[in-house]
């Protein structure tokens, strides 16, 4: 007889049993094994909210096959990852299975490598009930809005709609950031730049207008540009102060699950679910050349800083055997998490810290090989020494104007020689390198000129700026934002242009529907507090039964309030109006969705029943025929292009067709999405091709 190991997943099962050998036998529970059944409720809440649980429908066979290889063990240890949703799925394996939860039977690997489950293995525990319940609580109370206001939005608005704690505010704040750019109004404002020459020198520089002896001038428009132009005809430039300093820049600190999410759309155009599959596999275990199966990274769902001093130690030793001891701190680095993160698990981290992505390439996907090496520089980057930059800052005088300028050069490298962190906004320019310049400096004139500019709307979100505005306003956690923002974008409320994150009609009809009855429900604040209060279910403060007889007896209130108030109402939206017409009685068909998805209705029903398939054209024109191009959508969702007239036309393509023609043989020209979006033409002989810039 043998131990029997229950992990989560195939991969994660196989690296484990590589470091336990012979004596164990390590399964994977394929995730959840029981949960709220889909079809119903499965909520008692006039019994203390009792969850009515059931094997998930297609694991009854696997269910089987787990309590017969626990009758047959020795010992069952729950291994499942170590967060909310695996201890919960250890707590309901044990009901499965008979275990007694007051018996010492789960264990965590924080990182799948020999010393993370020789760690693991050697302190089990008894399954945390408060983690179970912070868990249970969070199922629950999303099964109550889900199932409660889910039907009234179907109702109200459009069939299959759906709401959520975490998803309608995450809609509200991308809505609300669209209601204020479109309700900007831009500003004009002048600015002043003078191309300056030192004396005796043949390289040239660019200062820009500050002010004058009263202070900052503020240049409105072209009439106030062109009277300080005037006022400097003539004027001699000189340099009034030269002022020098040194600037310390620090790395950033290694990654907690959103930043990796931020970072990896930022760089590598990741979507957050992309990432934290890759990140998953990545952790569970990777067969490496030479090594075998190994977790390559640390626990990749966590907000927590915190490093341990043995992975400190070996990046140490990796940044002085390949840069040098000058490129390590004085001391060592060590971050502070931010105020309600949870420290159970360190930051995002390689496992083996001298396994360079280069050492790894060959064994890993292209997906893989990019995470990894993204999160090692982090890393690695975290325990390195600053950079060092000489700062010059130059103030000049005309006349009784003042003009600024400034620039650095770099002293030392330090972290940048490895990483450094990308930014949402690209800066504008950055500070020059200038010529040697001294006080007292004459300066001649090689040319001025007044640039008009006005002042732009805030940007709409990314992925990677909202997942921020999540996290700063402490709304769901690091795991669950890509799921939320899978949701939104698969319920239609949020589409993407470009990397841009813009709301539909939908979205913002749904969100000005709950902001008007069910206004705590996409509250940022409130929402807020529900996720705070998780956590002291969690940490064992707060009682989760009463928590969810708090929200929900406010949340029944409101439902029933807003039926009563928006009885016999239906919204119709713009966007689901055709140019259709009905040929029975001449109105505008409209776009319905029903169980098998959408179709064309007319709106004069029951009075006219009829009905018509839909079909989603997309603008273009078949590039290989006179049809045009309709938008269809693979089981799983994704999108693809094809022609009016299939079969006739077999023209099928993942790219998009565009309005486009192609100037060499005048058909449609297709856009390859990607970093670098390109423009092409299918047309056999033809070839042309040209980028999104050019």
């Amino acid at each position: 007889m043998s131990k029997l190991v229950i992990v989560e997943s195939p991969a994660k099962a196989k690296t484990i049993q590589k470091y336990l050998g012979s004596g164990y036998d390590v399964i994977a529970s394929m995730g959840h094994v029981r949960d709220l059944p889909e079809n119903r409720l499965s909520v008692d809440i006039k019994n203390d909210f009792k969850p009515k649980y059931e094997i998930i429908k297609g694991k009854e066979k696997l269910v089987e096959k787990l309590k017969e290889k626990a009758s047959k063990s020795d010992s069952v240890l729950l291994a499942t990852d170590p967060d909310r949703e695996g201890e919960a799925i250890s707590w309901h394996l044990a009901y499965l299975l008979g275990l007694d939860t007051k018996q010492k039977n789960r264990v965590t690997f924080n990182e799948i490598t020999k010393t993370g489950i020789s760690a693991g293995m050697n302190t089990p525990r008894i399954i945390d009930q408060d983690l179970v319940n912070a868990q249970q609580c969070r199922r629950i109370l999303d099964r109550l809005v889900g199932y409660k206001l889910s039907p009234f939005l179907s109702q109200k608005i459009r069939h299959g709609l759906s709401a959520g704690r975490v998803q309608s505010v995450a809609v509200r704040l991308i809505v609300d950031r669209e209601d204020e750019i479109c309700s900007f109004i831009p500003e004009e404002y002048w600015s002043i730049e003078a191309n300056l020459i030192p004396k005796g020198s043949h390289k040239s520089f660019v200062a820009f207008l500050y002010g004058d002896e009263n202070g900052k001038i503020q240049i409105k428009n072209k009439e106030q540009s062109d009277r300080i132009l005037t006022d400097l005809k003539d004027a001699d430039f000189t340099i009034s102060n030269v002022k020098k300093g040194t600037r310390r820049k620090s790395p950033v600190p290694p990654f907690s699950t959103s930043t990796m999410q931020q970072e990896a759309s930022r760089r590598l155009g990741f979507q957050a679910r992309r990432t934290m599959k890759v990140a998953q596999e990545l952790y569970e275990g990777v067969d490496i050349k030479g090594m075998g199966a190994i977790g390559l990274i640390t626990y990749m769902r966590t907000d927590s800083l915190r490093i341990s001093e043995e992975a400190i130690g070996a990046a140490a030793d990796y940044i002085r055997g390949r840069w040098g001891e000058k490129y390590l701190p004085e001391s060592p680095r060590h971050y502070k998490s931010r105020a309600n993160a949870q420290d159970g698990h360190e930051a995002i981290r390689p496992t083996v810290p001298s396994l360079s992505p280069d050492q790894v390439k060959d064994s890993l996907s292209s997906e893989q090989y990019k995470l990894y090496k993204l999160i090692w520089e982090r890393f690695l980057a975290s325990q390195m020494a600053n950079c060092l930059q000489s700062t010059v800052s130059i103030t000049i005088q005309a006349k009784n104007y003042i003009f600024k300028t400034s620039g650095y050069s770099v002293t030392f490298d330090g972290f940048t020689v490895l990483y450094e962190e990308a930014k949402d906004d690209k800066e504008e320019g950055k500070n020059a390198v200038l010529p040697e310049l001294a006080k007292g400096m004459s300066l001649t004139l090689k040319g001025i000129a007044g640039s008009q500019h006005f002042t732009l709307p805030p940007p709409r979100f990314t992925e990677a700026s909202l997942i921020k505005a999540l996290e700063e306003n402490g709304i769901g956690r690091p795991s669950t934002y890509a799921v939320t923002i899978s949701t939104i974008m698969a319920r239609e409320y949020v589409v993407r242009d470009g990397k841009a994150l813009k709301p539909t009609e939908l979205g913002e009809t749904v969100t000005k529907l709950l902001k008007k009855h069910f206004p705590k429900i996409v509250n940022v604040k409130f929402t807020a507090q529900v996720e705070s209060d998780l956590d002291d279910v969690q940490s064992g403060k707060a009682d989760w039964v009463s928590e969810l007889s708090d929200f929900y007896s406010d949340f029944d209130k409101t439902l029933k309030s807003a039926k009563e108030s928006m009885k016999g109402v239906k919204i119709q939206l713009k966007e689901d109006v055709t140019d259709v017409i009905c040929e029975k009685c001449g109105r505008h068909m409209v776009i319905k969705t029903g169980k098998y998805g959408k179709f064309l209705a007319c709106p004069g029903y029951p009075e006219c029943k009829n009905v018509k398939k839909y079909v989603e054209m997309n603008g273009a024109d078949c590039p290989k025929c006179d049809g045009k191009v309709v938008i269809k959508h693979t089981k799983k969702g994704r999108i693809f292009y094809g022609c009016s007239n299939y079969p006739k036309c077999d023209f099928i393509s993942w790219d998009e067709p565009t309005k486009e023609k192609c100037p060499h043989c005048g058909k449609t020209l297709l856009k390859k999405k990607g970093k670098h979006p390109k423009y092409y033409c299918i047309t056999p002989g033809c070839g042309y091709e040209r980028t999104e810039d050019e």
